[in-house]
């Protein structure tokens, strides 16, 4: 009888925590929000000046007494105070939208293979920042559930989920994750690959919204169509302000040797999976999210090396968020996808 009451008079928010962005979906309203996981703080204060989109317009810009920073490093909260001033702007812009009296219910997708402490963090967090029910689910398996790979099924889907801090790789069955595996390889480590290569090979200086920049415009694992682009910088020779013409070419070796590492990562990954599980894969093939699945042909790249179909899920960027929407739909039915530290669920 609560649980129709807290229906009718609470919103049902799921949130996609992630490195680089967070996205929220709003039951009944879809994904809200998409903003960047960057909170600016005037340190004299402890003022939070600005959360999302504006915050990261300041990164690398800011005055002594003004520091953006990215509370999550990795998938994993470095800075439990900001993350939890970030999450109560987002929890409360996405209330608003949809005015209820009752406090919210709130999942949050994190890693996989987070430990306990971890997970305890981002619950506590997200109960401090207005939430009246708090439940986590790994990433990965939201993202499956949001691309509507048969997760329930006695059969072995796998899912490589690439965002900003970390990729996770899982292999899923029967409502559960058989093995998975979570690499520091993602969107940042390819930043700062870009920003190490401009520095080594053209002696000039970038920031990490640069590199962002330069990887979406001309990021790719396989010689395709010829690419260039402009880029801004300081000379480390003379101090002063200097462009250079940067190829598709340049940034393929730049990122060569991480996402050599990532194949290798998804290879270990195929040796562990039990052998019918893998027929199944044989047969089904791999699906990519996230924003790293965005990369021009790594999809192709990984069925080449892997022998195996792979496949980039449609908008990659949202399927956690989508997920968590689909759960949220139906908590009862997936209460054995979610992972420790929940409130406790009703019946079904």
């Amino acid at each position: 009888m609560f649980e129709k009451i807290y229906k009718l008079i609470s919103n049902d928010i799921g949130i996609d925590l992630g490195t680089s962005n967070t996205l929220v979906y709003l039951k009944g309203h879809g994904i809200v929000i998409n903003e960047p996981s960057v909170v600016a703080v005037n340190i004299k204060t402890n003022q939070i000046l600005a959360v999302g989109t504006k915050a990261k317009e300041m990164l690398g810009r800011t005055p002594g007494h003004i520091r953006a920073i990215r509370p999550l490093i990795d998938g994993v909260i470095s800075d439990f105070e900001v993350t939890e001033e970030m999450l109560s702007y987002l929890i409360n812009k996405a209330d608003k939208m949809s005015k209820k009296l009752a406090r919210p219910r709130v999942l949050v997708g994190v890693p996989t293979g987070t430990t306990n402490v971890e997970t305890r963090a981002v619950y506590d967090a997200a109960r401090s920042a207005g939430a009246r029910e708090v439940f986590l689910v790994e990433e990965p398996m939201a993202a499956a559930i949001g691309i509507r790979l048969p997760i329930k099924d006695p059969v072995g889907s796998m899912i490589i989920d690439i965002g900003g801090g970390t990729t996770d790789i899982a292999v899923i069955s029967l409502g559960g994750v058989v093995k998975s595996k979570n690499l520091k390889i993602a969107g940042d480590r390819l930043n700062n690959d870009i920003i190490s290569y401009m520095r080594d090979e053209f002696k000039i200086l970038i920031g990490e919204r640069t590199a962002e920049m330069v990887k979406i415009a001309l990021g790719s694992v396989i010689e395709g169509e010829y690419m260039e682009t402009e880029v801004h910088g300081r000379d480390l020779l003379t101090g002063l302000p200097r462009a250079v013409t940067v190829t598709d070419s340049d940034i393929r070796e730049a990122l060569a040797l991480s996402v050599k590492e990532l194949v290798e990562g998804v290879k270990d990954m195929l040796e562990t999976t039990p052998p019918e599980i893998l027929s199944d894969i044989m047969h089904r093939g791999v699906t990519l999210t996230g924003g790293g699945a965005l990369i021009l042909g790594l999809d192709q790249l990984l069925g080449r090396v892997l022998k195996i179909p792979v496949y980039v899920a449609e908008d990659p960027l949202s399927a956690v968020a989508r997920g968590t929407g689909v759960i949220l739909d139906d908590l009862p039915f997936y209460k054995e996808v979610l992972i420790g530290n929940q409130d406790e669920l009703p019946p079904r």
